[in-house]
């Protein structure tokens, strides 16, 4: 299962997440949206846009991922080198590999990862 997690600013839109997502997705397109369990509401606005169901991602879950990069943000927020790499991880289950790492959007208010599940 591809997976694309999402981390975000709270001034970030739905265009903010859509621009992170093309930005990110290299020619791949994902079955399944993610992001931690409380920023959902703004990500099932994309989800609605392109009828992908979405995942929250518990912070138990998201600091337990190894994320090749760092925000000093999402550290300070999170414990987590980057949430959308984090979100995209743990969504895709165990054994799952990015295929993207964060990509951030024009706005700079968005970030989007892949990853890929290891029963692809």
């Amino acid at each position: 299962m591809i997976v694309a997690g999402f981390g975000f600013r709270s001034g970030a839109t739905v265009d903010s997440l859509a621009d992170a997502y093309k930005r990110a997705r290299l020619g791949q397109d994902a079955v399944v949206l993610a992001t931690v369990e409380d920023k959902l509401p703004l990500l099932q606005g994309l989800a609605g846009r392109m009828q992908r169901p979405v995942i929250g991602v518990s912070d138990r879950f998201m600091i337990m991922q190894d994320t090749p990069t760092r925000s000093e943000a999402a550290l300070s927020a999170r414990g987590v080198g980057s949430v959308a790499e984090a979100a995209a991880l743990a969504a895709a289950g165990p054994g799952a590999r990015l295929v993207s790492t964060r990509v951030i959007s024009e706005d700079g208010q968005a970030t989007c990862a892949f990853a890929i599940g290891e029963d692809e």
